[in-house]
């Protein structure tokens, strides 16, 4: 799906009108990039490599252990955050296999590009 709209950018900001379509992030070696959610394990982002019942494998993924900008996880998979110096995402790790997982949601290009920019939190 391809985006075609008016632009406009404000101090660096690129925006677009807000009915505009959004595409889907890019797949790496055909898998998709989405924002995951599990009972005990908390929220996820990365490639989708495998998902069998509850059970997904993720690969290059990030643990969002704090995020502010954005007001639910459907926002965050949609636009990303509007505050990522105050979020707090873990080193990614290579690969990860998550269980009981209750919710995946495909991440927009925009947002896919935004989450990735939020810097590594850690000690």
């Amino acid at each position: 799906m391809n985006v075609s709209s008016s632009e406009i950018t404000v101090n660096g900001v690129a925006y677009v009108p807000k009915d505009a379509a959004q595409t889907l992030a890019p797949t790496t070696d055909g898998l998709k990039q989405v924002l995951i959610r599990s009972v005990q394990s908390g929220v996820h982002y990365g490639w989708l490599k495998t998902r069998e019942a509850g059970e997904v494998t993720l690969v290059n993924a990030r643990r969002c252990w704090y995020w502010s900008g954005a007001c639910s996880l459907s926002q965050l998979a949609a636009e990303g955050t509007a505050k990522p110096k105050e979020c707090k995402f873990s080193v990614p790790v290579p690969e990860i296999t998550i269980l009981n997982v209750i919710e995946i949601i495909p991440l927009t290009a925009e947002a896919a590009k935004n989450l990735n920019a939020v810097p590594q939190w850690k000690q």
